[in-house]
């Protein structure tokens, strides 16, 4: 699949369009099949050129490209049409370039924007897991400024969580003790009862956190949430769980990204540790139901699933 622009051919990366199928089915599929028409108009719209190889995340296509008007490098990111990529814009909107980068241009029919261009490498680059948790810190301190009305709140998914627990408990096959998946549900339950209106990014792991020249680091692929800010430190966690399996005290390591993580945001630790646990146990009945993205299947995902039910019993003593 390839747009043409000018002398330029866009091809979409094989990778995304075969992820994009199996995720999307049909849906998936005339999506993609659109996309290239797409990408061709916006360049044209927003006056653009494109350069370079063209990117991808999950869901999104990342195309480089430069402002004709004044030669400012650029991407041209085009989504999926999906609710949880609405709210986007709304973040970057918000920041207006602080700690994230800047929008540009926006066209939310077509789920896309024209957005500064960070650098190629990312947070996940860094092997100081230190390092890591204590830029994604203070990217969260940065970010964390009062959310307008309109964004999606937090607490508004705290019940259906609890509920997705129960089920997922009573259905999966899992070892996760009582006392832990109670604790969970407890996370859940004050949730609900805690509303801050804070900006929350929503995805805040290091692959999302982009080196950049105007920032040292700009965070990138928001959902656009406001809430409880320590949520960006369970999701921290949670992603650096493969990090974190290969370590020699892992739990140690884990109770130090928490750490830094919440000084370095400012934040209670205690909150940040609820959240994290909570996102793992969530995590865990995720990959049992559907696997993970490093893991669909066979042993891999059992090594992973038994150590994420592990880490999350462990954090209990720790949220207590």
């Amino acid at each position: 699949m390839v747009a043409v622009y000018g002398d330029r051919v866009i091809t979409l990366p094989p990778e995304f369009v075969r992820a994009t199928v199996a995720r999307e089915s049909d849906t998936g599929a005339a999506w993609l099949a659109g996309l290239p028409g797409i990408v061709a108009e916006l360049l044209e719209r927003w006056g653009c050129v494109p350069e370079g190889e063209v990117l991808h995340g999950g869901v999104g296509l990342v195309v480089p490209v430069r402002r004709a008007a004044d030669g400012a490098p650029g991407v041209i990111k085009v989504s999926f049409p999906h609710p949880g990529n609405v709210h986007e814009p709304d973040a970057y909107t918000v920041w207006g370039g602080r700690g994230a980068v800047l929008l540009h241009e926006r066209d939310d029919a077509r789920y896309a924007m024209l957005l500064e261009r960070a650098g190629a490498s990312s947070l996940a680059e860094v092997a100081d897991g230190d390092e890591v948790a204590r830029v994604a810190g203070l990217l969260s301190r940065r970010l964390a400024v009062p959310a307008p009305p309109g964004l999606p709140r937090l607490w508004e998914h705290a019940a259906s969580w609890e509920a997705e627990l129960l089920k997922d408990a009573a259905e999966v096959p899992h070892a996760l003790p009582g006392h832990a998946l109670d604790a969970a549900r407890t996370t859940a339950r004050e949730a609900a009862r805690s509303r801050p209106a804070t900006m929350v990014h929503g995805d805040l792991h290091p692959r999302n956190i982009l080196r950049a020249g105007r920032e040292p680091w700009l965070a990138v692929d928001p959902k656009g949430l406001a809430g409880d800010p320590a949520y960006d430190g369970g999701t921290l966690l949670k992603t650096r769980t493969p990090v974190l399996l290969s370590s020699a005290d892992p739990l140690k390591d884990a109770h130090r990204t928490l750490d830094v993580f919440a000084e370095t945001a400012g934040l209670d630790r205690d909150r940040v540790t609820r959240w994290a646990q909570l996102l793992l146990v969530r995590a865990l009945f995720w990959g049992h139901r559907h696997g993970f993205r490093r893991a669909r299947g066979g042993p891999e995902l059992d090594r992973l699933t038994g150590f994420v039910e592990w880490l999350a019993e462990r954090l209990v003593g720790r949220t207590g």
